[in-house]
């Protein structure tokens, strides 16, 4: 399936050189206030012993956020939360809420040209979330049930998992925010300090790992994949 997908996409960008100059690359994220960052199949390598034992409260408060990243910023963060500003599950209704209200009014002016990329979540994928993306990226959504299908579990290509949830963990805890609100702002000052350089440099990053990918049998990366 990963190989399949990823030679369609060496296809796709032979035809389309400046793609990742294009390309909306999403997800989102739990952020615990007690230092985690809680991604389905989130890896990151850590300097601490992972075997040491660390107590946390059985509800450990959090934000759910969600951004786009592309070559000339990032779309977001949204946060996914109620009235009370306490974070909900991400169900297709709310995701497509997100969309039609945020996403939809926070693309950049050129938004005609965008690719827009998404795993296959069920809220993401549910036949009112994918309408409303082909409403906003008609014929350019890469996704599964889009017009580009995009394989499962492929963490080590999506921009916001392989690049931004760690960056983000390795600087919003920097100051200890004891109260999610400073968690928050947290998010939102370190987003806003990413520079144009260092998402050039990190979207550039994604015609390697495909071609990667495809030398590893559809295989995936061991290593993270830098280049300028």
């Amino acid at each position: 399936m990963r190989l399949q997908c990823y030679c369609q996409l060496v296809e796709i960008l032979t035809e389309n050189r400046d793609l990742p100059n294009k390309l909306l690359m999403s997800d989102e994220a739990h952020f615990h206030l007690h230092d985690t960052v809680n991604k389905q199949s989130f890896q990151y390598w850590s300097a601490a012993n992972p075997h040491e034992l660390h107590q946390r409260p059985t509800c450990d408060p959090k934000v759910t956020v969600w951004c786009a990243v592309r070559s000339k910023g990032v779309t977001g963060p949204y946060f996914f939360e109620d009235e009370d500003g306490k974070a909900i599950t991400v169900t297709s209704q709310c995701y497509t809420e997100m969309i039609n209200e945020f996403l939809s009014t926070n693309l950049p002016p050129n938004k005609g040209t965008l690719w827009f990329q998404q795993d296959g979540a069920m809220a993401h994928t549910a036949v009112i979330s994918i309408a409303s993306l082909r409403r906003l990226f008609p014929q350019w959504v890469i996704s599964h049930f889009g017009d580009v299908p995009w394989p499962p579990r492929s963490l080590d290509l999506t921009a916001p998992d392989f690049f931004l949830w760690g960056y983000l963990k390795s600087k919003v805890y920097s100051t200890c925010p004891t109260y999610l609100h400073a968690l928050k702002e947290n998010i939102l000052e370190e987003i806003a300090k990413l520079s144009e350089e260092t998402l050039q440099a990190v979207m550039r990053t994604f015609v390697p790992r495909v071609h990667l990918c495809i030398e590893e049998g559809g295989g995936y990366l061991k290593d993270i994949v830098h280049k300028n």
